[in-house]
């Protein structure tokens, strides 16, 4: 017996999963899958659903390149639902939208967006997400050059150049605390966490990682 034939599916032979991001913990996306687009999920590491419009099996990004590479696959206690926790490339949300849960609601029971609005608010992550889609993009990049990119080029170089990117771009930091104004000081940070970010996925490690020691240190 396989893994997908110990979850309980409903009558129409699918089971709910809830995908949340392995990093920060945010829910992404509710979905549902087949016991087949489980065991697709499980065998490739990639987020596999079942479409109920469409009536078929589709994976996570195969057409907006948003994809999910699944860090963690839990059952609940019924076992009749499934929590990804996934690496989200780009948006999970087909809004453009990096969660599906952007919205709140009011107490008149309508749905609104963050400020108040009715009108859709701007896609695109605005948070600590940002961190593990970045470091999703800098992974491809590395696994598939491309010519005249900067990062392909930086990864080229190999870990000593990484390393003296680093500490540059510290000194700069830290320059722009002493001598700057705020907003350089926000750029030059921008700056020192990519090229961290870019020395971690040069050396295998995930932000999720970095993210669990933190969160180990608060409590």
């Amino acid at each position: 017996m396989s893994d997908a034939d110990k979850v309980t599916y409903d009558a129409s032979g699918l089971v709910t999963v809830v995908a949340q991001d392995a990093g920060t913990g945010e829910v992404l996306m509710v979905a549902h899958m087949t016991r087949e687009a489980l065991e697709r999920t499980l065998a490739t590491g990639q987020g596999w659903y079942w479409s109920r419009s469409r009536r078929q099996l589709w994976r996570k990004g195969e057409t907006s390149g948003h994809t999910q590479r699944v860090v963690e696959v839990r059952g609940d206690c019924d076992g009749d639902a499934i929590l990804l926790k996934v690496e989200q490339t780009g948006a999970a949300c087909h809004t453009g939208h990096r969660s599906c849960f952007y919205r709140s609601v009011a107490p008149d029971g309508r749905l609104v967006n963050p400020g108040g609005a009715e009108t859709p608010a701007a896609p695109g992550p605005a948070g600590p997400e940002i961190l593990t889609e970045l470091a999703a993009v800098l992974a491809e990049r590395r696994r598939a050059p491309a010519a005249g990119s900067y990062t392909a080029g930086l990864f080229a170089q190999g870990l000593a150049r990484l390393n003296e990117k680093v500490m540059e771009e510290a000194a700069e930091v830290t320059r722009a605390a002493r001598k700057e104004t705020p907003a350089r000081l926000v750029e030059e940070t921008a700056d020192l966490w990519f090229h961290s970010l870019a020395l971690l996925v040069y050396q295998g490690i995930s932000p999720s990682e970095v993210f669990a020691e933190l969160a180990r240190r608060r409590r």
